[in-house]
């Protein structure tokens, strides 16, 4: 296959290089309509693809936006992902999207290759929230926002307000007349399931009450599964709070292996509203943050700050989405 190039184009439309230049970029001030047809058609006849990095060295910009998550595997973040991925596109920019495996050695390695790829910015979910003081030996001359996991308020980026949604939990099942609640809760170096379970405790303690007791997960089904299934046979609760969906499919399967029905027997209430849970049987309760629209913002601030050069940061409030999985207590139960 040819590869034309950008002289290829000229001679062919019989124009300047700087003048199929000008079009390539955009800059077509004080050029006739005709001779910009022209050349475009001229591009079209050849299938012309232009380099964009060589692109990026006339226009400072390579168009390129880099985001970095902990896991694609956990359901929560390809709606994280596209909405960024969708912010970017309508803006012109391309998204690449890279898996650290929760690594830090993974995680500075792809801020490095992507800088090296000249990407105009980065959206940053770190594994385990860290701060931008953290990164910052790898985050110099980018420009960079976080998003979702953070441990400390960033001077670019979008989060939920996480202690907010673990009050909401606590306090809906306290309303149904639960009183023997149990928490799994996600890996304690991550702020933002400290703050889960920080609201949540915080709606307890208003009622005088305390939770039965508080597992720390990591956020997947199987460490919810396991914790589960030795916390329902030790012990008598009413009502579990998990501090993400995942791990509220680790309950249902240790609930129905105890043969206890949901909600009859045992309530569940979880953290996400990941599309999964749709299929759960029955319905699964849980605190829903609008994941797309949080990509989507963080996508838009970072291109602020590329081509305003100004920083901002949005927090997005989470809400209670009732459905099957939870109900009143069981006459007795809290006895």
């Amino acid at each position: 296959m040819t590869k034309w190039t950008i002289k290829d184009i000229a001679k062919k439309a019989g124009v300047s290089i700087t003048t199929v230049s000008r079009v390539l970029n955009r800059k077509e001030e004080g050029m006739s309509e005709e001779t910009r047809q022209k050349v475009l058609r001229v591009m079209e006849e050849l299938d012309y693809q232009p380099n964009r990095l060589a692109r990026g060295l006339v226009t400072k910009q390579s168009k390129l936006i880099g985001l970095i998550v902990p896991t694609i595997s956990n359901p929560f973040f390809p709606e994280l992902c596209r909405g960024a991925e969708d912010e970017a596109n309508a803006h012109g920019y391309s998204l690449v999207i890279c898996n650290s495996d929760a690594s830090a050695e993974k995680e500075e390695h792809y801020i490095t290759i992507l800088k090296e790829q000249q990407v105009d910015g980065l959206i940053l979910s770190s594994r385990s929230g860290l701060s931008s003081t953290s990164l910052l030996p790898f985050l110099k001359n980018v420009h960079y926002v976080h998003l979702d996991r953070m441990e400390e308020e960033a001077v670019s980026g979008v989060r939920l307000d996480n202690e907010a949604g673990g009050y909401l939990a606590g306090k809906h099942l306290l309303e149904l007349g639960h009183t023997k609640i149990g928490c799994i809760s996600g890996p304690n170096e991550i702020r933002n399931s400290r703050d889960r379970v920080a609201g949540f405790t915080r709606a307890l303690a208003e009622a005088n009450l305390e939770p039965v007791w508080i597992q720390e997960g990591d956020f997947s089904l199987d460490s919810a599964y396991q914790h589960a299934m030795a916390k329902l046979e030790e012990t008598d609760v009413t009502a579990i709070f998990t501090c993400n969906d995942m791990m509220a499919c680790g309950v249902y399967r240790a609930a129905h292996g105890r043969g206890m029905a949901i909600p009859k027997e045992l309530s569940v209430i979880g953290f996400d509203d990941v599309p999964l849970v749709s299929a759960l049987i029955p319905k699964l309760t849980t605190i829903r943050q609008d994941t797309y629209a949080m990509g989507r913002k963080a996508a838009a601030l970072l291109v602020q700050q590329i081509e305003e050069g100004t920083t901002d940061f949005a927090i997005f409030e989470p809400t209670l989405v009732v459905r099957e999985s939870t109900a009143y207590v069981p006459t007795g139960g809290n006895d």
